[in-house]
């Protein structure tokens, strides 16, 4: 017989006599609620799931650390980045944005890449995707595009015509359907793609001087992907694919790594520059603004508890040290808040008192109780500032630059552009290649046949727009009327959709 060296006891510490039988009168056996054991391990099952996260709901992750291999340090006095061979400890976060838990890691969708960074400074949250752009660039569209990716409210089912309806609508995400109907829309695993902040970010060093940057994870095993058969086979015989191949690569020591790159762009060149810097939905050319090797990054352990670590990490694009900040990307702005938000009504008000979230470095708010406060609650120190007890105190040093906003309080609509469609077409033309563009033309078809075919009219006369054999071939794909969509591309955007009205 095994020896038994821990003893089984209930959550405020009791020592269990028995977990196979609860306390009853006998025969006949009515139970007792004086079961202290019985009533707590009920009571917490019921209350096991937490809500998952409306979106980037499915994920998988490690911990790791991430290490400068270039100087940056005239660009950002961030201590992250402060000298060659600095190692800063991290937690990592890959996921699928539209899926539900229970849904498959092979799932044709944007990916997840989020990095937590445990800076003497405080935690720093890069929260990006495995793609440089997104589908909308203002925030007060993002609950109307995710409602659309999820389930019809009457039926439960995904809904072909809504997905289609809200994108046609949408002329700015045709750069991100592109890529999504792509082989790059499903990655081959977590290891084997990249990760982009999507949005521009602020560094700035210790003058105050500061530049606009993106960042590129680029993993070092090689991006790879899968085509929608083989997508379509894995979801049926392992959708954890990408979750177990994760774990198992750390487990065996075949630990993953990223290089990071950056591009920077001065305050100078964002005023000339060809595109809107700050547009989530364009890329800045790499001919323009070539990436600069930072570090790289390296996932070397496993969570000991996947609840505790990979399901309550809480990432926030506003957790900023100094040195790093925000830009006017109007999607990043909203962002800001709706995550934080988000983990405050999943997790807590005190979220960050969570091991895997809080910080490694002293932290000092003025910040007390509600749910689930565990870490002293200030003790019998204030809490509120100015204070005459010698608390924490705001220090100057620590401003970020100042620079001039000429504003015109309104909401100001962006328009669909020509401008839309030019990145787009040369991802077409330029990047793909004809094995990879029939592939794209194959999973656009597949999927938007399922569409009314006023969708499929307006959605093709948008790829036409980008580059007319794009759009020529998906509407062959479709057995369109080719005239008709080309006449739909010439368009305006507003008379486009009155012409393609929906049946009802």
């Amino acid at each position: 017989m095994m020896k038994q060296t821990t003893v089984l006891t209930t959550a405020s510490g009791c020592p269990v006599d028995s977990d196979q039988a609860s306390i009853t009168t006998g025969k006949p056996a009515y139970t007792l609620l004086q079961d202290a054991h019985l009533v707590e391990k009920l009571a917490h099952f019921n209350r096991e799931r937490i809500p998952e996260r409306i979106v980037h709901a499915k994920g998988a992750g490690a911990f790791g650390y991430f290490e400068v291999t270039r100087d940056v340090s005239r660009y950002t006095k961030a201590k992250l980045f402060a000298k060659v061979g600095k190692k800063t400890e991290l937690f990592a976060r890959f996921s699928t944005v539209g899926g539900e838990r229970g849904s498959a890691d092979a799932a044709r969708d944007p990916r997840g890449f989020a990095v937590k960074f445990y800076t003497e400074e405080g935690n720093y949250d890069m929260v990006g995707n495995n793609t440089p752009v997104f589908f909308i660039r203002d925030a007060i569209k993002f609950p109307d595009f995710i409602h659309t990716q999820k389930r019809n409210p009457q039926n439960n089912l995904k809904d072909a015509d809504a997905f289609w309806d809200f994108l046609s609508l949408t002329p700015e995400s045709t750069h991100q359907v592109t890529i999504l109907f792509s082989d790059r829309g499903t990655p081959l695993n977590f290891r084997r793609m990249d990760g982009h902040s999507s949005h521009t970010y602020l560094w700035y060093n210790e003058r105050n001087e500061y530049v606009w940057v993106k960042y590129h994870f680029k993993t070092t095993l090689g991006n790879a992907t899968l085509t929608a058969a083989e997508a379509e086979a894995l979801s049926g015989s392992n959708p954890d694919h990408a979750t177990q191949d994760l774990f198992q690569a750390i487990a065996e020591g075949n630990f993953p790594e990223w290089k990071l790159f950056v591009q920077i762009m001065t305050p100078e060149q964002a005023r000339e520059y060809r595109f809107d810097p700050f547009d989530v939905t364009q890329v800045w050319y790499h001919s323009d603004f070539p990436l600069i090797e930072v570090g790289k990054m390296v996932l070397n352990r496993n969570p000991e508890n996947y609840f505790a670590d990979v399901e309550q990490a809480a990432f926030s694009p506003a957790n900023f040290v100094p040195g790093i900040g925000p830009s006017p990307d109007r999607l990043l702005q909203g962002r800001l808040f709706a995550y934080g938000d988000a983990h405050r009504w999943r997790l807590g008000v005190n979220h960050q008192q969570i091991p895997v979230n809080a910080p490694r470095c002293p932290m000092h708010t003025y910040q007390r109780d509600g749910q689930m406060a565990v870490n002293g609650n200030g003790g019998s120190g204030p809490n509120y500032w100015p204070n005459s007890a010698g608390g924490a105190a705001p220090c100057p040093a620590f401003t970020p630059p100042a620079f001039e906003v000429e504003a015109v309080i309104a909401r100001h609509e962006q328009p669909a552009e020509d401008l839309d469609f030019v990145q787009p077409g040369e991802l077409y033309r330029r990047v793909l290649n004809d094995e990879q563009k029939s592939h794209l033309i194959s999973n656009i078809v597949g999927h938007l046949r399922n569409a009314q075919p006023a969708l499929q009219y307006r959605q093709s006369a948008l790829f036409y727009k980008a580059d007319p054999e794009y759009g020529s071939r998906v509407a062959n794909g479709l057995k369109l009327d080719l005239e008709k969509v080309k006449a739909l591309a010439a368009m305006p955007q507003a008379e486009r959709v009155k012409a393609t009205p929906l049946e009802r």
